[in-house]
């Protein structure tokens, strides 16, 4: 009986260290996605910033009217995700990738504004501030022993608040109201990075139950949100810390 309950103990224990292994390597994978796709959008970013031909491709300068092109790039940013989120099923991870990849040149093409709008200086210093703090709850997120689901669902709750509070300033123009929801947003931003880690980490501990294609979607799809916790932390911040042009 107790040697049966030894057995048991270090068959528990053996199979928590394969977990915590390949849920490491998961992450690995995640993150590696996410940098890459930050890599791509701060290169094309740089890129149609300095070029007023490509800047005018998108928004005429002189007028501040955003062209037919321009509102393409702006929109379709979210077609994608949701082309991704919703049909990473029946997608294979080829083309996945290149929809993951294909995003991230968008979103550089639309954050290129903020190269022209923004000092350099500002923008260097704001994103080091929003690497720090992404990395301190992405570590907490990981390491916490807390379970984050409700903190979660809070916070998801929390997002389609300030979808409608954007939406209803935007016809306001309340200055007042535009302070209130950047450090909403800050705030909720910061709390799913540590809830997405987690969850992510607890995707990736059952992640030898897969195949190798569901992996590597899987991870694709875990970059995509935690890219899109660090930009919408980074443009909340940059409200606060971006000094204008």
């Amino acid at each position: 009986m107790f040697e049966q309950t030894n057995n048991r103990g270090f068959y528990t224990a053996q199979q928590g260290t394969q977990d915590a292994t390949v849920a490491k390597s998961f992450m690995t994978q995640v993150f590696s996605w996410m940098f890459l796709a930050m890599l791509v959008t701060a290169i094309t970013a740089y890129w149609f910033a300095s070029s007023a031909s490509l800047v005018n491709s998108l928004r005429n300068v002189e007028t501040g009217v955003i062209t037919p092109l321009g509102w393409i790039v702006t929109l379709a940013p979210l077609g994608f995700v949701l082309l991704m989120s919703f049909g990473y099923q029946r997608l294979s991870p080829t083309v996945l990738t290149l929809l993951f990849i294909a995003f991230s040149v968008l979103m550089g093409m639309s954050m290129s504004f903020i190269l022209l709008v923004y000092t350099m200086a500002s923008v260097y210093k704001t994103f080091a501030v929003t690497a720090a703090m992404f990395g301190v709850m992405a570590l907490t997120g990981y390491t916490t022993k807390t379970d984050l689901t409700k903190f979660g669902s809070i916070m998801r709750m929390g997002v389609i608040g300030l979808i409608i509070a954007m939406l209803v300033n935007y016809f306001m123009q309340s200055g007042t109201m535009d302070y209130i929801i950047s450090v909403i947003g800050v705030l909720i931003f910061t709390g799913l990075t540590a809830y997405d880690v987690q969850r992510l980490k607890r995707i990736g501990a059952g992640a030898g139950e897969y195949g190798q294609e569901d992996v590597k979607k899987l991870s694709i799809l875990g970059a995509l949100k935690l890219y899109l916790d660090f930009i919408n932390l980074f443009l909340f911040l940059l409200r606060f810390l971006g000094d204008r042009k």
